[in-house]
């Protein structure tokens, strides 16, 4: 009653549980990139855009649509503003004034040298006395240098003014919001108010076919959450369905599986209550614990239901047989799920919020797991003996494992063989690799994914730059010489493709070059133009259109490149820093960080904020980098205390924790055969396969080392439960198989691989040695005369101590 009442309890608290799948939330908010995404989202909004995409026309009827969405989308609550077309037209006309003077007076050089050369040609009666080439007009030098300029490239200079894709036959349109896509509940409001305003459209007005698509960070994170969501509960159920067969096949007996997942259902509604509670949510890696500790619980259940049957089997009543299963087995097991609940809140002294969360709710589930075998099994193992069940011969019978009896005979070889393996796959630990590229952690195959990279192409430059906040026309215009500079210093190894601010659009000294166009537009009038072909007086024009522009201003800037530099109440002091390198690129992220936080920093010590993902992204990498070793090392000394307190003894710990570190060896070393690479998600299997598998070896040895225990019954015995609690705890895990988001497929991967190994460690390797050892520290004996027993027959094994 108590227990189903704690259970009541639980549900109630666990019922509004929300899944968060955002990155920025896993990182402490004392961190910078926290920090200065809060300081940009009061005073710059969101970065990024929602991308409408109409396709299917040709380039006039998308050019239709796009002129009839963007009034309908900027009218919507929410949106800023739409960016339909290109600010082109503005840029090419003032294309001069952002040559320097110097390149302003060259090119007038150049203009009046071939200007002179062609009048001179146009004389009927000039005759050169020296064949010399015309005077080059080719300016591809200074193109090459003012082509990289912040006007230039946001002019999308040679292309179309619309965003548009005439071969895909596809047209953009970008709708900013006010918002920050890490903001999911504001991200589902926006799409869906997208959404409904499309799905009001008349579309066959566009003709036949014509279809509409939404793409950009929002719909992107909208459609990962979605994502994970199905993942949870895919796996959630497939992990049910195997963990309830597989208890089939091992207890074949209905009502023992009921008495071993009772337990379990009480421990996860308890933790998970205290999860509601205490969070209200779950992120990318706690979403997945349920069928995570529903696997390491079931473990549990397999050795003590386990030996409760065996000692029923050898004629002990219920109650007798329920008192020794928890004198002896459920000692072992308090001790194993003390481990692995240590091992997990080690875990939770990590800074990043995604691990601290999952150690944290981990340790505790672990204990509460524990607590409800102790409360919950006895009461319905009572229960069972009061309606007069007994365990039928299926489940109490006792099978002499083959294995052991191979053991037995070949300890000193498989004792090599198995040495021999570790010290192979030990020298090949060198060759792992950490995967740096967060684009193999996201399902890149989305539609919202794919589309949106073909939306990148179309307009030619990252949707994602970072920001810089400064405080003053000072700060902006140091920021931007100090981000300038060092791109050219670093070159081919810049991270930035360009910088740009209300500063850097309009030109210095505009007087002054007003002076020089004014001079040029005079030489052009001279220019005969019937030597010309068509494209030469089609630049011609171009060129004089461009000598008789006026010098301008902010306010005449188009309004929707002001407005992206522009906060919410029409505030400037914005620097936007658009990246060269790909964000999935880990590598290239740390770099970019570090180069725009450099040009980021002012005399005095003073850093002004930086702000994007791609700064979360490196600050995730670098905490998880820094921390990995701390954490490896904090949970096994942490293990080992704990067994040490425990056990009673340094040496049997040590034993009980050995074939686990073998293992985490024989993994990291077998990792580059298989391919397989670490990443900022699956590292946490490490410390979890130290927590999770160390109770095998306090199980088997705890068992072994009782005296007068024959090895062949022990091992057959405990070997199948410890075969049995793997392959539950694997289950566990082998559900993110199935999960599509490749960084949770990652872990689970990871994680079965690493309990693989450990079962071969524990079946195979350990006990091997142990017989082995044992062997050596007994006495040798005399000679055996005829009489003596066969030495085929399994020997009781004494404590390696």
């Amino acid at each position: 009653m108590l227990a189903l009442l704690l259970c009541g309890l639980g549900a109630f608290f666990a019922r509004n549980l929300t899944l968060d799948a955002n990155l920025v939330s896993l990182l402490p908010r004392s961190f910078p990139s926290v920090k200065d995404l809060e300081t940009l989202e009061h005073r710059f909004g969101g970065i990024g855009w929602v991308a409408v995409v109409g396709e299917g026309a040709e380039p006039e009827v998308l050019k239709r649509f796009a002129d009839d969405m963007a009034p309908k989308l900027e009218a919507l609550p929410g949106i800023r503003f739409v960016e339909v077309q290109r600010p082109g037209t503005f840029f090419q006309d003032r294309a001069l004034y952002y040559l320097s003077p110097e390149d302003l007076e060259d090119v007038e050089r150049r203009l009046g040298a071939r200007i002179t050369w062609e009048k001179e040609r146009a004389q009927p009666l000039f005759v050169p006395l020296v064949d010399e080439p015309a005077p080059s007009l080719d300016f591809s030098d200074l193109e090459a240098k003012y082509g990289v300029g912040a006007a230039q490239r946001m002019s999308g200079a040679g292309k179309e003014n619309y965003y548009l894709d005439p071969l895909a036959r596809r047209v953009v349109l970008l709708a900013r919001p006010e918002g920050f896509s890490a903001d999911l509940d504001f991200s589902h409001r926006i799409i869906s108010e997208v959404k409904t305003l499309l799905d009001a459209q008349d579309l066959s007005s566009y003709g036949p076919g014509f279809k509409t698509a939404i793409t950009g960070a929002y719909q992107k994170k909208l459609d990962q959450q979605a994502q994970i969501s199905r993942d949870i509960t895919v796996s959630s159920a497939v992990a049910s369905v195997l963990l309830l067969l597989f208890l089939l096949l091992h207890f074949r007996s209905g009502l023992g599986v009921g008495m071993v997942l009772a337990p379990v259902v009480a421990g996860l509604a308890w933790t998970y209550g205290l999860v509601g509670a205490a969070y209200g949510r779950v992120n990318l890696l706690t979403g997945f614990l349920g069928a995570i500790l529903g696997g390491l619980g079931i473990e549990h259940g397999i050795h003590l239901l386990g030996s409760y049957l065996h000692l029923r089997g050898d004629g002990l009543n219920s109650e007798q047989a329920t008192r020794e299963t928890f004198t002896h087995t459920g000692s072992a097991a308090l001790t194993s799920a003390w481990v692995a609940a240590l091992t997990f809140l080690v875990l939770g002294t990590s800074r990043f919020r995604a691990f601290r969360e999952f150690g944290v709710i981990a340790g505790i589930g672990m204990l509460l797991l524990i607590v409800a075998y102790v409360l919950v099994l006895p009461a319905v193992l009572g229960l069972a003996a009061r309606f007069k069940w007994r365990p039928g011969p299926g489940a109490t019978a006792q099978v002499r494992s083959p294995l052991g009896l191979l053991l037995v005979r070949w300890r000193r070889p498989l004792t090599l063989v198995s040495g021999a393996v570790l010290v192979a796959l030990t020298a090949n630990m060198g060759r792992v690799r950490f995967d740096y590229d967060f684009g193999s952690l996201e399902d890149q195959h989305l539609p919202s994914f794919v589309l949106n990279r073909q939306v990148s192409d179309i307009i030619g430059y990252s949707q994602s730059p970072l920001v810089v906040l400064t405080g003053s026309p000072a700060e902006e215009h140091t920021v931007m010489e100090q981000l300038r500079t060092r791109q050219r210093q670093l070159g081919q190894r810049s991270t930035v493709d360009f910088v740009a601010s209300l500063e850097t659009l309009i030109p210095a000294d505009q007087p002054r070059k007003q002076a020089i166009l004014q001079r040029m537009g005079k030489l052009l009038e001279d220019v005969p133009e019937g030597r010309l072909n068509a494209a030469q007086r089609q630049q011609l024009a171009q060129l004089r259109a461009q000598t008789r522009a006026e010098p301008f201003t902010r306010e005449a800037l188009p309004a929707t490149v002001r407005r992206q530099f522009q906060g919410l109440q029409g505030q400037s002091g914005f620097v936007l820093v658009y990246p060269a390198v790909s964000l999935s690129d880990g590598t290239a992220i740390r770099a970019l960080a570090r180069e725009v936080r450099a040009g980021a920093s002012l005399p005095g010590d003073k850093h002004l904020p930086v702000a994007g993902e791609p700064m979360v992204l490196a600050d995730i990498l670098d905490m998880v980098t820094h921390e990995a070793p701390r954490i490896l090392v904090g949970t096994t000394l942490a293990v080992l205390l704990a067994m040490w307190v425990t056990l009673g003894s340094l040496r049997t710990s040590l034993l009980c924790l050995g074939p686990t570190l073998v293992s985490l060896l024989g993994l990291v070393g077998l990792m580059p055969l298989l391919k397989v690479e670490f990443n900022y998600l699956n590292i946490l299997i490490i410390p979890v396969l130290i927590g999770t598998t160390v109770d095998a070896g306090v199980h088997l040895l705890t068992q072994l080392v009782r005296p007068g225990k024959d090895f062949v019954k022990v091992y057959s015995e405990t070997g199948r439960a410890i075969s049995g609690g793997l392959l539950t705890s694997a289950v566990g895990f082998g559900t993110l198989f199935l999960a599509n988001h490749p960084g949770l497929n990652s872990v689970g991967v990871l994680a079965n691989l690493g309990f693989g190994v450990n079962l071969l460690v524990m079946l195979v390797a350990f006990p091997a040695l142990l017989l082995f050892l044992s062997e050596r520290r007994k006495s040798r004996p005399r000679r055996p005369n005829a009489s003596a027993p066969a030495p085929s027959t399994s020997p009781p094994l004494s404590s390696p101590s």
